[in-house]
């Protein structure tokens, strides 16, 4: 009954795949987007993206008009200004290295997917706020989602950031999906030697395209933060679900906590560092933070990839650790229960598989499935089995993420099990803190 109708009233308008028009039905009016489908000879909806960023579906058994407003102009920069035009070269000099990620991507209207940007600059000039506060050099070393990568990427990261640094620059800002975002900057955080100067991660919950995006914001407030005072390696994230404030978090003691808020990214056994408004105003909340210098910036970025994180829970098998060992693993992170417990009197213990390849020079680091919180080692008699006779490195209150991060760094250069021990247990940038403040509960 629906063949070629839809078609044909799309063509008797000249309307196609990304044209803004407007369609009246029951009474109510509409204007969005028309997004694409596989077939419209053989379909009765049609779809359009609103302003809001949300999507529509109209039957034309209720379509009362339809018409053109504007059609889609394919690289359409006449809005944008010119990246030689927006810059002040007399304002501070700062880097953004675009990785990828939601906050570099754009809606495709011809296929309805959203795609990557293609370059930094890109970026740049979708924000010409951005002109009032840097001036700005984009590189883009690769570009993919966060999901995708892996060390190697981090690694290309680092080098790219030190050299950054090390080139006149204020500050460095670090595009990047937010899904991996929390591992990278733990990553970062050890490669770089916790920098004198600023390294800003930042992401967007949601892209461009949409009304509620994060993403501007997101990278103003970066901005800010990347020619301040504040240094180290930090991520910059909505503080709250309103377009109040950021916050910037420090980069081993920070975790994506929800999958679509854009406060998603909250402190964990710590306070933020700092809120940071979109006009520039930074409030100071931890002071214990590295303050800016002019040290060198050097990229240690040894890392030893084969590093396992495992989870327990009830009836878990300890096989899995022979598994991943046979594959040539030289390390584990272990997000354990409670106070930093494994199964241990259990039907299957783990206590002896950790207890044989610990002598065997393989560390395991114990870290908390509460997320908040530290671990004891010697609470509880399993507690101390596991730490003291089991040979295990209690993680205190280090993230899941960090410990991880953290471990194929140290195993990238030592193999010395008491050595790596030591340093899993050193402090290198904020991320094991001596006291545990009620505040940080929650945040």
């Amino acid at each position: 009954m629906y063949l070629g109708q839809l078609k044909k009233l799309l063509d008797e308008n000249g309307i196609s795949v990304g044209d803004m028009i407007e369609v009246c039905f029951k009474g109510v009016s509409k204007k969005g987007t028309l997004m694409p489908k596989n077939d419209f000879s053989g379909s009765k909806t049609i779809t359009l993206k609103l302003r809001n960023g949300y999507n529509i579906g109209i039957s034309i058994d209720v379509l009362e008009t339809i018409k053109k407003i504007e059609g889609w102009k394919e690289n359409d920069d006449s809005n944008r200004t010119k990246k030689s035009e927006l810059f002040d070269k007399n304002k501070p000099k700062i880097s953004m290295i675009n990785t990828g990620g939601t906050i570099a991507s754009r809606i495709d209207y011809r296929t309805g997917g959203v795609y990557a940007l293609s370059t930094a600059e890109d970026i740049l000039g979708n924000i010409p706020e951005l002109a009032d506060i840097a001036h700005i050099r984009g590189v883009a070393p690769f570009t993919k989602m966060s999901e995708d990568m892996d060390p190697l990427d981090w690694i290309k990261i680092a080098k790219e950031v030190a050299k950054e640094l090390n080139n006149e620059n204020r500050g460095v800002i670090i595009t990047h999906g937010t899904d991996f975002l929390h591992y990278t900057s733990a990553a970062l955080s050890f490669m770089l030697g916790n920098p004198g100067k600023p390294v800003i991660l930042v992401g967007s919950q949601r892209s461009s395209d949409r009304a509620s995006s994060d993403a501007a914001m997101n990278i103003i407030c970066a901005a800010h933060a990347a020619t301040g005072n504040i240094a180290g390696v930090n991520i910059c994230m909505h503080g709250e679900t309103n377009d109040s404030f950021c916050l910037l978090n420090r980069g081993t003691k920070v975790r994506k906590m929800h999958t679509s808020r854009r406060d998603a990214f909250r402190p964990i056994n710590d306070l933020p560092i700092a809120k940071i408004w979109p006009d520039g105003k930074i409030e100071i909340i931890n002071s214990n933070h590295r303050k800016r210098d002019d040290s060198p910036i050097v990229a240690d970025v040894k890392f030893e990839p084969n590093v396992a994180i495992l989870r327990v829970y009830p009836g878990a098998d300890p096989g899995v650790i022979d598994y991943y060992v046979d594959k040539g693993y030289k390390g584990f992170v272990i997000e354990t229960s409670g106070l930093g417990h494994v199964p241990t009197f259990a039907r299957k213990s783990w206590i002896d598989a950790i207890r044989k390849y610990t002598k065997d020079g393989i560390p395991f680091v114990g870290t908390a499935q509460t997320i908040y919180g530290r671990l004891h080692s010697s609470v509880y008699t399993n507690l101390r089995i596991l730490y003291h006779d089991g040979g295990a490195i209690c993680g205190g209150d280090m993230l899941t993420e960090t410990a991880y991060a953290k471990l194929g760094w140290i195993l990238g250069h030592t193999q010395n099990i008491e050595e790596i021990k030591r340093l899993m247990l050193t402090d290198f940038a904020g991320e094991i803190t001596k006291r545990s403040l009620p505040e940080t509960y929650l945040y």
